[in-house]
């Protein structure tokens, strides 16, 4: 089926269908992100709630996460579009008959306290884990999860508010690192789409302000700190205020001549977290960080983008107690070097 230039997919369809099966008029809806919320799962959780608001009606419904919101661009972004958005643990998970699941998958949650199974689960992240929902729409072809989410909205038929467009456009924007990552026509399509009416000036305004004064201090750290092999770029930044600190600088680095993979770690609390950036090109950044950390710890990717998180007392277990700079980048070298050999690396 084909609405206003976007084709949506038969699963799409069928989905909808199913959801529309689940909730009941005036249902109550609790729906669940994992780690600190980024656009894309923030669209798309708008775009749920929006839709069984308008179809079904919901006497009651929430946001929350696992983690607060960090990125400036972020704590922005939700403030703008007027939501709010609680800590895990500050919900009452047993007040709401429809737990759903937006942008993870329940074994993200395996350390999470009281974890409720959820009925509902959308994710475009690859696969990961034993898990089952009533409602699985899991599509790791796509570049955002609020692409998906478009199609549901267009299944629906309903009129959606300026905000919601602006969102999911949004959503896409920041996920595909505006087409710069992994993508598909669907994607394309689904942002074509949302430029009709998104406020194009409010997604400009956020994208011009993102780096906080402080950061500075950790690009000046990073200067002098680091390791540049022919095109590989990895640093270890120490303590960090946050992962978006690690984020901001592995993007930064990425924009450097001549580079097509940056890493960049730092120590968040009681995790130690690892970014990954890459051209796309000679390396596969989400496999990259399985093969080099994925027994260690937990995360994944893409091909241009990956995060992985070890607990700290697990590197403190492997590194005999020393997180001094040499020891840990020592650390992310020998782990690296696990990657084979491409064939841009031996002409």
């Amino acid at each position: 089926m084909r609405v206003e230039s976007v084709l949506i997919r038969k699963e799409t369809e069928l989905n909808y269908q199913k959801l529309m099966e689940m909730v009941q008029p005036d249902d109550s809806l609790l729906v669940m992100m994992y780690g600190s919320p980024d656009p894309d799962a923030v669209a798309s959780a708008m775009a749920l709630r929006e839709i069984l608001q308008k179809t079904k009606g919901l006497a009651k419904s929430a946001f929350c996460a696992t983690e607060p919101l960090i990125r400036q661009q972020n704590v922005e972004f939700v403030s703008s579009m007027r939501l709010y958005i609680q800590h895990i643990n500050q919900v009452d998970v047993d007040a709401y008959r429809l737990i759903a699941l937006m942008d993870a998958q329940p074994s993200f949650f395996s350390n999470v306290p009281g974890f409720i199974k959820p009925q509902i689960v959308f994710d475009h992240h690859p696969r990961e884990g034993e898990w089952s929902a009533e409602l699985a729409d899991v599509r790791p072809d796509y570049g955002a999860l609020s692409s998906v989410m478009t199609e549901y909205l267009l299944c629906s038929r309903i009129k959606v508010s300026r905000n919601v467009h602006t969102a999911l456009m949004y959503g896409i924007k920041t996920d595909t690192d505006n087409f710069n990552r992994s993508a598909i026509i669907e994607d394309i399509s689904a942002y074509t789409y949302h430029t009709k009416y998104a406020n194009m000036q409010f997604i400009r305004r956020i994208e011009l302000n993102q780096t906080p004064d402080h950061f500075l201090k950790y690009y000046n750290y990073a200067y002098h700190h680091m390791n540049n092999f022919r095109g590989r770029r990895i640093c270890f930044l120490g303590l960090v205020e946050s992962a978006d600190v690690c984020v901001q600088i592995a993007d930064f680095y990425l924009r450097l001549i001549g580079t097509y993979y940056v890493v960049v770690a730092g120590i968040v609390g009681d995790r130690f977290i690892i970014i990954f950036r890459g051209d796309g090109y000679r390396q596969n950044c989400g496999e990259m960080a399985q093969r080099a950390f994925g027994s260690l710890g937990k995360g994944g990717g893409h091909r241009t983008a990956a995060r992985m998180e070890i607990p700290l007392d697990v590197l403190k277990e492997n590194l005999g107690g020393d997180l001094s700079q040499r020891t840990v980048e020592k650390f992310l070298f020998r782990s690296l070097r696990r990657e084979p050999r491409t064939h841009s690396d031996t002409d």
